[in-house]
């Protein structure tokens, strides 16, 4: 009987020992792994980065006083028979400003394009439009002096993302020159008319 209890015992201490082996192992490879986890943690990870540029199209008109003025035609003085009336001065004290976003496709360029509400009978109005010196990008390059019209006229070409500068002194100047061509001196008449001169930002 002694021989067979110490046969159990010497078993049971075996198969203790072996259970204990097998969780020493077990909880090695669960140590194993989470150091290995954690080094990849370390050496790579990433995020996401959403980079947003918006749509833009805007054009303004600025003055160091106002937007609106007076082109009069004045009389000679002193006042002579047989003289013609005095073309008012040019006048170059608006700024055409604006700021351009074109979009990933469709849309190559921008232009402005300048037209007027009503023409005035013997009286011819051109405008131009100065480069802009101010601002960054693929701003647009101004064409020749453009006699104004009902109809809408390109004054500035190949705008692309770009901006001036806002306000006085930033951007493009206009410059406007009135005058009473021979030719048409006739149609003169008596009277005080508002023009209303529109600039647009269109695409191309």
């Amino acid at each position: 009987m002694l021989g067979i209890k110490k046969k159990v015992f010497t078993y049971r201490k075996r198969e203790n020992t072996m259970k204990l082996l097998r969780k020493t192992t077990i909880l090695a490879a669960c140590l194993f792994g989470c150091m290995g986890a954690k080094a990849q943690d370390i050496q790579n990870n990433d995020h996401t980065v959403t980079v947003v540029i918006p749509s833009v199209a805007l054009l303004d008109l600025e003055s160091n006083t106002s937007k609106n003025f007076n082109a009069s035609f004045i009389q000679p003085t002193p006042l002579e028979a047989g003289q013609r009336l005095t073309s008012p001065d040019n006048n170059a004290s608006v700024w055409l400003n604006y700021s351009s976003i074109l979009p990933a496709s469709g849309i190559p360029s921008r232009s402005v394009t300048v037209a007027a509400s009503t023409l005035i009978p013997g009286v011819s109005i051109s405008v131009l439009a100065g480069s802009s010196s101010t601002g960054a990008g693929a701003k647009g390059t101004p064409t020749a002096a453009v006699t104004l019209s009902t109809t809408a006229q390109n004054i500035i070409t190949g705008i692309g993302s770009s901006y001036t500068g806002n306000g006085v002194n930033y951007g493009h100047n206009l410059t406007y020159t009135f005058s009473s061509p021979d030719g048409n001196y006739g149609d003169l008449r008596v009277g005080s008319t508002p023009v209303t001169v529109t600039y647009t930002l269109v695409d191309n």
